[in-house]
């Protein structure tokens, strides 16, 4: 099956376009090039030199016009670059006009980021969305695969060329079966991902365990959060896309009842919708959870936009409504500047939290918020429990947090937060109930 290039393999100097079509986007298309400059470095390809275009009208052979792309094919000889980089979608026949006249590689911002998503991906499942995505994206650009053909026509006599394309074309077409068989081999797969993770959430919901999902803009800093919460290992590295399989950690709360928080993979602007369509496993995660965690890098310029952009995609998977803590992290790289901090503290709601999850600034709120978040799944109750129970004392301090333990007779006196789902479990032991006063303890 044709692969979309090893690029670090394949290339090394790259020439970036950016292209837009009203001059009024000229300021979003300048900061999405060089979000795409972080991309591609991210994939270790060197960049000779970056150009943001404005093109009046679309061309449906270049994308630019032929004297623009003439022009921009000339600029890239001259860094004597061996790649051009669209932070446009191409069409594949645009790709393929643009390799013929300049005689070089050609590609576009998707396929940077499938690209790296395969490079991250590291379980069967992230494997399986990546190569879903990859599939879907090369399908129509097989044509690519067979341009060496061309080379045989003098072969052969005069009849050669033709029966040279003629078995290029009966090729392409056998390629493209096995394409789209792999696909829903693939699709199969990911279906029963699904019904799995879908039992696993059946379990966690029985056991009445809540359930939230760090989501916001890549390299936020959302897997260093999950790790000095639930001090754990993620992986979390200063690159783009650094997580990709959905990393879940159980925590106890101060008032002792547990928490899944999960990971999930950042989202970026301009995000391919196959890769979201591809990533639904990974990113239903959110659509399940509780309540949602949105981290956002505070030292960010684009930080507003990162905003907008993880909401629209929480819009289209339909989690938009899920409650919701807005953590900004970072503010350790932005202390020096009181006036960004006001601008910041005014721009999102007084509810958002300021935190480093580097320095630990801030942690002890947003701990205090997550108990808030769930709050109506505990009681406070005094039980008392006759000694003879030993079997219920010990359910309590496995599942719920023991404040106080006394001794009466042969009573047991228990001052206790206990999760809801379990609180029938004491209710003739019961001699007291108060989840008012929670929030305080």
């Amino acid at each position: 099956m044709f692969d979309t290039r090893d690029k670090p393999q394949m290339v090394e100097r790259a020439f970036l376009i950016g292209a837009y079509f009203d001059r009024a986007d000229e300021a979003e298309a300048q900061n999405l090039l060089e979000e795409l400059v972080e991309l591609v470095g991210t994939l270790g390809i060197g960049i000779v030199a970056t150009r943001c275009v404005f093109i009046r009208d679309r061309n449906k052979r270049y994308l630019t016009g032929s004297g623009k792309a003439a022009e921009l094919i000339a600029e890239a000889g001259e860094y004597d670059a061996d790649c051009i980089i669209f932070d446009n979608e191409l069409s594949p026949s645009q790709q393929r006009t643009w390799e013929e006249e300049g005689d070089l590689t050609v590609i576009d911002r998707e396929e940077v980021i499938l690209d790296i998503f395969k490079m991250r991906a590291q379980t069967k499942e992230a494997s399986l969305q990546v190569e879903l995505a990859r599939m879907q994206y090369s399908l129509p650009r097989l044509a690519r695969m067979w341009t060496h053909l061309d080379r045989q026509r003098g072969s052969g006599g005069g009849g050669g060329g033709g029966a040279a394309r003629g078995e290029g074309e009966q090729q392409i077409e056998v390629d493209r079966r096995l394409a789209r068989k792999r696909i829903e081999r693939i699709k199969s797969e990911l279906d029963e991902v699904r019904r799995n993770r879908q039992t696993q959430r059946k379990q966690r919901a029985d056991e009445g365990i809540g359930q939230a999902s760090i989501v916001g803009y890549t390299n936020a800093g959302k897997s260093s959060l999950l790790n000095i919460l639930a001090g754990s290992e993620v992986l979390a590295e200063d690159k783009l896309f650094a997580t990709l399989d959905p990393t879940t950690r159980r925590i106890e709360l101060p008032d002792g009842q547990p928490l899944l928080m999960t990971d999930t993979v950042g989202f970026v602007r301009n995000l391919p919708h196959r890769l979201v369509e591809a990533f639904k496993a990974t990113l239903e995660e959110a659509v399940i959870s509780d309540f949602l965690i949105h981290v956002l890098d505070a030292s960010a310029p684009e930080i507003f936009e990162f905003h907008e952009t993880t909401l629209s995609v929480l819009r289209e998977l339909g989690a938009i409504d899920k409650p919701m803590i807005t953590v900004l992290n970072k503010v350790d790289l932005i202390s020096h500047d009181p006036d960004r901090l006001h601008e910041l503290k005014g721009h999102f709601d007084e509810r958002s939290v300021f935190i480093s999850a580097a320095t630990g600034e801030g942690l002890d709120t947003l701990v205090g918020r997550l108990c808030e978040m769930m709050v109506d799944r505990v009681a406070r109750l005094t039980l008392r429990i006759p000694q003879a129970r030993q079997d219920l004392v010990a359910l309590l301090h496995r599942e719920a947090k023991i404040l106080s333990t006394d001794y009466e007779g042969n009573d047991v006196i228990l001052s206790a937060i206990v999760p809801h789902i379990l609180r029938h479990r004491f209710d003739e032991f019961s001699e007291s109930a108060d989840s008012s006063s929670l929030q305080q303890t």
